[in-house]
């Protein structure tokens, strides 16, 4: 077999000596401290969030563009680039056909990587931290953005296709509440007479509500009601639904007193409940999808 390792060591037709080798443990070391401060800062950021309503609407938003993303990317998103709107690496850019702008600030997330073996035998999963750059720190920017709008029939029929529980058409439910899971006889009650947005944001909460249940464990209405409602605004935020309405001034304090770790579990499950949600939606869209004429293609 050919060896050709003499290439690099006369470069330009003379010798070259760098004097220097590849230390493995002081990249591993680099790597990991790299890990660990996105960590830290996706710790600190979800203690913002746990903390002030604001911050924490601006999570939800944030994690409703990027709603395949995990709640610690969100966070990260949040803390470094709350703004964004695309994500892409690199060469994801250059792809298609899309240079990155010089000098640009790069946005740290965590992508999967390689699986390990605890201690105890279970498997964990490394991640590795990865750059990417928004839409806005790209050529593309300034190209104006397709306007997307949905038949609100359709929307409805995605929202209510395969619940986890029927759904039932009642006259009046308590305190004028425009739809209402009920655990004990596993349905979904649903008042009359609603217009499409009011009916998509009290039904995406009573959907959560059964997600959650589903889930396993105890479910309590009362315990569930934080994470329902805040599933319900991320639907309403991906799908185009007003969402003025929701209002995050009073936190739990469940919530608000956890630390770092049990706050991005909380997040975790609102995102996880929404996407649930979310996937039985998308198929129902993407199968009443209209077939793209030549003019459009173009």
């Amino acid at each position: 077999m050919s060896n050709f390792d003499d290439l690099f060591t006369t470069q330009g037709g003379q010798a070259y000596q760098s004097g220097q080798s590849f230390d493995k443990d002081a990249w591993a070391e680099k790597k990991k401290a790299e890990r660990q401060a996105l960590y830290d800062l996706a710790d600190s950021t979800a203690e913002a969030v746990s903390a002030d309503g604001g911050k924490f609407r601006g999570y939800l938003d944030v994690q409703a563009r990027f709603d395949r993303y995990s709640a610690t990317n969100a966070l990260l998103i949040l803390a470094q680039m709350p703004q964004a709107t695309q994500l892409r690496d690199y060469d994801g850019w250059k792809d298609l056909g899309v240079s990155v702008k010089r000098h640009p600030t790069s946005i740290s997330i965590l992508e999967p990587g390689d699986e390990y073996k605890r201690e105890d035998g279970s498997i964990g999963t490394y991640y590795n931290v990865k750059k990417v750059f928004d839409v806005s720190q790209t050529t593309m920017r300034g190209k104006a953005q397709p306007t997307v709008s949905m038949d609100d029939r359709l929307l409805l029929k995605a929202l209510i296709h395969r619940p986890l529980v029927p759904m039932q058409m009642v006259d009046d439910l308590p305190n004028h509440m425009g739809a209402l899971y009920d655990h004990d006889q596993q349905v979904i009650f649903v008042r009359r007479g609603m217009k499409a947005s009011d009916i998509f944001r009290s039904v995406s909460k009573e959907l959560a509500h059964a997600e959650i249940a589903a889930a396993g464990g105890d479910y309590s209405r009362q315990d569930a009601a934080f994470a329902a409602y805040s599933a319900s605004y991320l639907l309403c935020r991906k799908y185009g639904i007003d969402a003025g309405g929701y209002d995050f001034s009073q936190l739990p304090d469940s919530f608000r007193e956890g630390d770092a770790q049990s706050v991005r579990a909380a997040l975790t499950e609102i995102r996880d409940t929404a996407g649930e949600i979310s996937g039985r939606m998308s198929r129902v869209l993407e199968q009443n999808k209209a077939p793209r004429t030549k003019e459009q293609e173009r």
